[in-house]
């Protein structure tokens, strides 16, 4: 073993990147501690692991989070202060939106200040994430009352680089509504006409004009032939599979309803199918689902037909605004809370239309491009780190224009199923990510040896 992985918070996407690199690059021993209560493990996690952590003469780099206290860690534990240290961010705490700003949080960011001072390089998950740390420092020290450091801006950005967080795409073929079944064969079919090299994801064009190329590359009779009247194997009426929603169980205590995706996937024609929102975050506050749940319930005003399935893990404190929306929405709930199931999760957003987020602190958004690669239309704040991973018609700048776009789909969601995603996923797959992430991880011999 030569490469030392530490894991402050080990749940989400954290631990989807853990587990991603233990199991594909050589030589990596993992420690971690369970995904709860954040802010003690930010407070107390390097004292842990000072503890926990045996001595081994054959670790040469040292790779964590930047929950973790490195400053902390290294102090207390000198032999892995020797090693190669790099710090990947999620996230970062300068720009994090408190609900209550007190005193006591400025010690979140300052903690990440000091590990990036400590370690030899610092690696975000996005531009975004990265410029928004590194020209918050000066401002964010601004706190402290006098004697304030000054230049750290200028010592930390040298050690710095972006390396987007690698999404291991699963195969979801057999999950595959009809409809999207045809996208993907459009895009296959545009990609031979065009002589371009496939990506190898599903429901991307290469360019505006793939749909308009289909006609001239399949011909039209060709087309008539393939593209079935009805996506989805028809049911007797929508009542049965709202019927089939309210009979499922909700459970009290975690506020969830707990839905067998096989019984709530299109089981009525493609044309008569309500619009399916997915909204796929933590429950909590940062992701905004007031935001969310307030344009939902817009949209039951105005009598628009959609479905919704609200996914994403909880933590200790579960908002009551959750289990007060899922009992307003009523059968317009298709899945309501976490869906442990990898399989049941992405079966879920490939049978949704349309993806939403409401964020106020996102730095990446692995759900989101999960979503997109199941064939899900996106919409997301035009702001954040969304504009980088994004076009513009993905983008919305306020509330009005998010509920004005959902009223147009509510009304023809035909529009969403026969989009052609307008963008690149696949740059964000661990194939494409997995040469840099070796690099980076390579064993470099030791000085002090």
């Amino acid at each position: 073993m030569s490469v030392l992985l530490i894991e402050a918070f080990y749940g989400g996407s954290h631990k989807q990147l853990m587990d991603l690199l233990k199991e594909e690059i050589e030589g990596c021993v993992l420690y971690g501690l369970p995904a709860k209560k954040w802010h003690w493990r930010a407070r107390t996690a390097a004292l842990y692991f000072m503890q926990t952590i045996p001595p081994n003469d054959n670790y040469r780099i040292l790779f964590a989070s930047s929950v973790l206290n490195l400053a902390e860690l290294v102090a207390l534990r000198p032999d892995l202060g020797k090693l190669k240290k790099i710090l990947y961010f999620h996230e970062n705490q300068l720009v994090y939106p408190v609900q209550k700003n007190q005193e006591r949080d400025f010690q979140y960011g300052y903690n990440q200040i000091l590990s990036c001072l400590v370690a030899d390089t610092v690696v975000f998950n996005s531009a975004f994430n990265m410029e928004s740390f590194l020209t918050s420092i000066c401002k964010f020290l601004k706190m402290i009352p006098d004697h304030r450091p000054k230049d750290l801006e200028r010592i930390i950005r040298p050690k710095c680089q972006v390396l987007y967080f690698p999404i291991r795409f699963p195969d979801i073929s057999r999950f595959m509504p009809d409809h999207k079944r045809l996208l993907q064969k459009m895009t296959d079919y545009k990609s031979d006409c065009d002589s371009t090299p496939c990506t190898g994801l599903p429901f991307q064009s290469q360019s505006r004009t793939a749909a308009k190329s289909m006609d001239s590359c399949l011909g039209e009779q060709h087309m008539e032939q393939n593209v079935p009247e009805k996506a989805v194997p028809p049911s007797e009426d929508l009542h049965d599979l709202k019927s089939s929603v309210r009979g499922n169980t909700y459970d009290e205590d975690a506020r969830h309803v707990i839905c067998n995706p096989s019984t709530t996937l299109g089981v009525i024609g493609d044309q008569q199918r309500p619009l399916h929102i997915v909204w796929p975050h933590r429950w909590e506050h940062d992701k905004d689902p007031e935001s969310f749940f307030k344009i939902l319930l817009k949209l039951q005003e105005k009598e628009l037909p959609f479905h919704v399935s609200v996914l994403g893990e909880t933590f200790t404190d579960v908002p009551d605004l959750f289990s007060e929306t899922r009992i307003t929405l009523g059968s317009s709930v298709l899945h309501w809370g976490y869906l442990p199931s990898k399989d049941d999760y992405f079966q879920t957003l490939c049978v949704a239309d349309v993806v939403i987020s409401t964020a106020k602190h996102e730095f990446f958004g692995v759900a989101m491009l999960e979503a997109v690669y199941c064939g899900c239309y996106p919409l997301c704040p035009k702001s954040l780190v969304y504009p980088e991973i994004f076009s513009a018609e993905y983008l919305y700048s306020t509330p009005e224009q998010l509920l004005k776009k959902l009223q147009n789909f509510c009304k023809r969601p035909e529009i969403v199923r026969k989009h052609l995603f307008q963008g690149d996923i696949a740059r964000f797959s661990w194939a494409a990510l997995r040469g840099r992430f070796r690099s980076l991880l390579t064993a470099e011999p030791r000085k002090d040896l």
